[in-house]
């Protein structure tokens, strides 16, 4: 069983690893969705060698949909991976039809190579999405990260499922979004999935010691909190997944 974390710090990331991932999707942004992290972050991730490290390549949040200038931001991303020994790629694009984005998805495919690369979320926001993962297939692509269509994967169960079934042979279905302890034994035996994607997120208090908002007189402010990667939770995952 593999575990699949996504984090958008180092921090983060250390205490994945040692919690027991077997692989990172390095992101920026989480609260977003996840978006291509800083090149600082790509080369400090990159000197970790006993995990792999997937890259997020998404230029910006909200749709999937991008212009000529923004899909030429996402080949020179994939190239600085590249070029800093990162281990794949995570990305997606959709055409305005709903449909994947074939062509251009096959050029970010073999823009990568040698690296592999993983479909993201924008898979749950397709139309008819399983009818294209022969195509996906074809060009290389080795995973599909997916809720199921579904707001999380233990709702999206039944399609996950149906997904594993039919091409679980032939491509990775990775179960996201919602994976939590008290659920992964049962989505991994109603879904027959062996990957697993999850954030494992806690909210922490900013260590500051001077509030400007409480200073000021301001309401309180979400510029002292943050989210980082809670060794519990993932580490509880790991466990479970080790004895299934």
């Amino acid at each position: 069983m593999i575990l699949e974390v996504c984090v958008d710090s180092f921090d983060s990331m250390d205490t994945a690893m040692k919690a027991g991932a077997d692989r990172i999707e390095l992101c920026s942004a989480l609260e977003l969705g996840g978006l291509t992290p800083s090149y600082g972050l790509m080369e400090k991730a990159s000197g970790h060698k006993e995990v792999e490290v997937f890259v997020m390549i998404r230029p910006r949040a909200g749709d999937f949909l991008y212009s000529e200038e923004e899909f030429d931001v996402m080949k020179r991303d994939i190239r600085k991976a590249k070029e800093l020994g990162l281990t794949g790629i995570v990305t997606g694009i959709l055409l305005k039809d709903g449909s994947i984005d074939l062509k251009r998805m096959k050029e970010l495919v073999t823009l990568s190579h040698p690296l592999p690369v993983s479909f993201h979320r924008a898979f749950d926001d397709a139309k008819e999405p399983d009818r294209q993962i022969p195509d996906l297939i074809d060009m290389g692509v080795i995973r599909i990260l997916t809720s199921g269509l579904e707001e999380s994967a233990w709702e999206g169960a039944d399609y996950l499922k149906s997904l594993q079934d039919t091409f679980g042979d032939q491509i990775t279905i990775m179960p996201g979004a919602g994976i939590r302890p008290e659920n992964i034994r049962m989505l991994a035996e109603k879904t027959g999935c062996s990957s697993f994607h999850m954030s494992g997120r806690s909210r922490t208090e900013s260590r500051m010691e001077y509030r400007a908002d409480l200073e000021r007189g301001k309401s309180v402010s979400e510029t002292y909190s943050n989210y980082y990667a809670d060794h519990e939770k993932i580490r509880s995952v790991r466990e479970i997944l080790d004895h299934i």
